[in-house]
């Protein structure tokens, strides 16, 4: 599965789809500029509507290296057809460390 770092990603925001894998109150605490809220079990369900273009950019990530969520999410959306996804897989923690900004509340 194919990586970004936080430079790469800081750098795409605004051409890629960034996807919080956390969701539920995590998301609404905090998540990265733009992100939308999608977890492993609403993908079959959600990913048609919310991605409907299968070649987009799109980056999962979620709390850190130890965390699968993000791992999980990106699979399923390969699974799915879709053929240009990549992980941040240090996560929120990461861009937080760094000073980078987020937003916080329910978008989608």
């Amino acid at each position: 599965m194919i990586t970004i770092t936080r430079d790469e990603l800081h750098a795409a925001l605004g051409d890629v789809v960034v996807l919080d894998t956390l969701g539920g109150q995590y998301y609404a605490q905090q998540h990265l500029p733009g992100a939308l809220s999608l977890v492993e079990s609403e993908v079959a369900e959600r990913a048609a509507i919310l991605l409907p273009d299968k070649d987009a950019a799109i980056v999962t990530y979620c709390t850190n290296p130890s965390c699968n969520n993000s791992k999980a999410v990106a699979g399923r959306l390969i699974a799915l057809g879709y053929t240009n996804v990549r992980r941040y897989v240090e996560g929120i923690e990461d861009w937080v460390a760094a000073g980078l900004p987020v937003e916080s509340g329910v978008l989608a």
